[in-house]
């Protein structure tokens, strides 16, 4: 979707949106669960519980960064934890999502059997910058691996739930617009953008791919979701914030989606 695209032309696309209002709360380590995604329904048309680790290489990855004081999921079972999870939102309005880390497919396969039995999304994360889950090949190292990555891609998608991919963009060498064509031909339907300093990395994804795009970063304002939202984005997604789905932030952002328009 360009930023030239008209304002029927997003109001017809509307009618197939994965999820409204076009609000996402995006995933916390160690705080975005069930609970926290019930809190923001009044607001949010989707939340991505997580992230979870799901093999233990990255789950002994998590284990360390425990041990320097970050929260982290670490149930004793995390398929379990997943299905547990999921089965809380089911009757919830809003649509759920998993977050999930995996330095090998196999998990990755399970996982995606869970969320589709709950029509859950399913999101890939090639997000997470911390040095213990880039050394088991988690994290945003799969943005240098794509065979890797489109492989995780195709494993999920057979299983039938739709399936998102998280992605930050500079990380150095990655052509992200590339790597969201590969995605999409292996299978993804949504890429969720942390567009750090790059903003306009997000027209370039949208002109690039018909995925639907969920764009993050400092999501905090009027301004800030009308510039996403005319770059070509999709919806919108608000990490921190969303700890207090009542606060100033949220009610703010949620007004700025609802008033959209879109580009005259």
């Amino acid at each position: 979707m360009s930023s030239e695209q008209s304002t029927s032309d997003l109001t017809d696309r509307s009618q197939c949106l994965p999820f409204e209002p076009r609000l996402a709360l995006a995933s916390l380590s160690g705080e975005a669960d069930a609970d926290w995604a019930i809190a923001g329904a009044d607001l949010a048309g989707a939340a991505f519980i997580g992230g979870v680790a799901l093999d233990e290489p990255s789950r002994q990855a998590a284990r360390e960064l425990v041990d320097r004081d970050r929260r982290e999921f670490l149930p004793d079972d995390p398929l379990a934890f997943i299905t547990d999870q999921l089965s809380m939102l089911d009757d919830s309005p809003i649509r759920s999502g998993v977050n999930v880390r995996s330095s090998t497919v196999e998990p990755i396969r399970k996982a995606a059997a869970v969320c589709a039995r709950h029509d859950a999304i399913i999101e890939i994360n090639a997000h997470c910058r911390q040095p213990e889950l880039c050394e088991v090949g988690c994290g945003e190292t799969l943005l240098t691996d794509t065979d890797r990555l489109t492989m995780y891609v195709e494993a999920a998608a057979a299983e039938g739930p739709a399936v998102s991919l998280k992605v930050r963009t500079e990380v150095p060498g990655v052509d992200l617009p590339a790597v969201a064509q590969r995605i999409e031909t292996a299978g993804a339907d949504m890429i969720h953008v942390d567009a750090m300093d790059s903003e306009a990395i997000v027209r370039d994804i949208a002109d690039a791919t018909d995925l639907f795009l969920i764009a993050n970063n400092e999501v905090r304002n009027r301004e800030t979701v009308a510039a996403y939202l005319s770059y070509g984005a999709d919806a919108v997604s608000v990490g921190r914030p969303s700890r207090k789905p009542n606060g100033t932030v949220m009610q703010r952002v949620a007004q700025a989606v609802e008033a959209w328009e879109g580009p005259a």
